[in-house]
């Protein structure tokens, strides 16, 4: 075992020296592997919007990958069935041939030889409307989170199957954050890079995927403004290209909202969670706070399309619901092992046990910051568990008949069952 991380090690090294060629054959994926991978591969085209007009793709030069910003449900329902845009319209869906949940599952949106509507106002070495000529993977998740090893394996997988079919080589393999553009606004006064940020935490080396391109060929010939940011992370050798370390969707000095959400940082669906406890729809920022009086601290929260109201809970026990997910409470600390989910089966589970919290059900409780739990019994009251602050509305109970209780709203601990789990704040 110890040889085999040592060898990987060493393959993985040798990412930065080996041409494609040689760095493709290093990481060849076996024709048993290619073949347990497709067959794995979920068929959901059925899903597909019967409004989605599917045109046949003439030729296929890249291939693209996203983060889809969002849960695995909501993810497939956008990707097949369609979203809403800025101006209110809806698409028909078709917007990703592919989507990796994050326990490495594998969905077929659309059949790889259509179109799909993926890459929206894009360009790469001159070359505009990159959907018509492309082949687009979501991978779900956030571009300010890890992608995990499952997703990583199986974009590997499926980027090899993709580049073997259609004669690409790694330099074909591109992120949307890299060709998609905007038009000028409040940060650039020209056409400019930076329009989404999707997949900016993408490490081509963990996909398996060798040496790319240097530069931004478009920036270069004066086609577009560079986007800073971006542009270290993806062209300057001294950048930790993938290490999400830094990254976050948290508002700073240096993190603005276009570095966390680029052209979605004033659309309706995007909510900034201020300081102070409110809830705002980044259409109404300039109206109720100004682009430049934004707080910091302020979470930016992308693709939410269920009401503010959900995420507005007071109760330290957060519940999911209408596409609310545990990211959308939690944040980065969704996988904590301070952050504990009571499923409706009755399960208890901090964040370190959930091994895909995309497929959380429906009316899943958490509470984030705590620790425990403390077991009520004949002998250890709640009194003794949690001192002066039982009764407070930050100490949570869990009953033996999985009701969840915070300390203000227990009907009489003189009658609280044997076996209640007690949680205290972690701080």
């Amino acid at each position: 075992m110890v040889c085999c991380r040592i060898c990987l090690i060493c393959i993985i090294s040798l990412a930065v020296f080996l041409p494609d060629a040689l760095f493709n054959e290093v990481f060849a994926v076996s024709a048993k592997e290619r073949s347990l991978f497709q067959r794995s591969i979920i068929d959901y085209r059925k899903h597909l919007n019967p409004k989605y007009k599917k045109n046949v793709r003439k030729e296929t030069k890249y291939i693209i990958v996203h983060t889809s910003e969002g849960g695995l449900q909501s993810t497939l329902k956008t990707v097949s069935g369609g979203k809403l845009t800025h101006n209110g319209n809806r698409t028909f869906g078709g917007h990703a041939h592919y989507v990796i949940a994050r326990d490495g599952r594998t969905f077929r949106i659309l059949d790889k030889k259509y179109i799909a509507d993926h890459a929206g106002r894009s360009m790469w070495n001159g070359e505009t409307n990159l959907s018509r000529v492309s082949i687009g993977i979501e991978i779900v998740g956030y571009h300010y989170d890890s992608i995990t090893g499952q997703q990583y394996r199986s974009v590997n997988n499926l980027i090899k199957i993709l580049q073997r079919i259609y004669n690409l080589n790694d330099r074909a393999v591109l992120t949307h954050s890299q060709v998609a553009y905007g038009k000028p606004n409040r940060w650039f006064q020209s056409d400019h890079r930076g329009r989404k940020r999707c997949a900016k935490n993408f490490d081509r080396r963990k996909a398996g995927l060798g040496p790319t391109w240097s530069y931004d060929p478009d920036v270069r010939a004066g086609r577009l403004t560079a986007d800073k940011a971006l542009a270290a992370i993806f062209y300057d050798s001294s950048a930790a290209a993938a290490d999400v370390s830094e990254q976050n969707n948290v508002i700073s000095k240096t993190n603005t909202a276009w570095a966390i959400a680029g052209e979605d940082y004033n659309s309706p669906q995007t909510l900034y969670k201020i300081p102070d406890g409110r809830i705002i729809a980044g259409d109404q920022i300039e109206k109720k706070i100004g682009w430049n009086r934004i707080a910091p601290n302020t979470v930016v929260l992308l693709n939410q399309q269920h009401l503010p109201e959900i995420l507005a809970q007071t109760s330290p026990v957060k519940i999911l619901s209408n596409g609310a997910t545990a990211w959308s409470f939690a944040g980065r600390e969704y996988n904590s092992r301070s952050t504990f989910y009571f499923l409706p089966s009755g399960t208890i589970a901090d964040g370190t046990q959930i091994s895909d919290w995309d497929d959380l059900p429906s009316q899943t409780r958490l509470i984030i910051g705590y620790k425990g739990p403390y077991a009520v019994n004949d002998s250890i009251t709640a009194y003794r568990i949690a001192g002066h602050k039982y009764q407070d509305k930050h100490t949570i109970y869990y009953l033996p008949n999985h009701k969840v209780y915070t300390g203000n709203n227990v009907p009489d601990f003189s009658r609280l069952p044997t076996g209640t789990m007690v949680f205290l704040p972690a701080l």
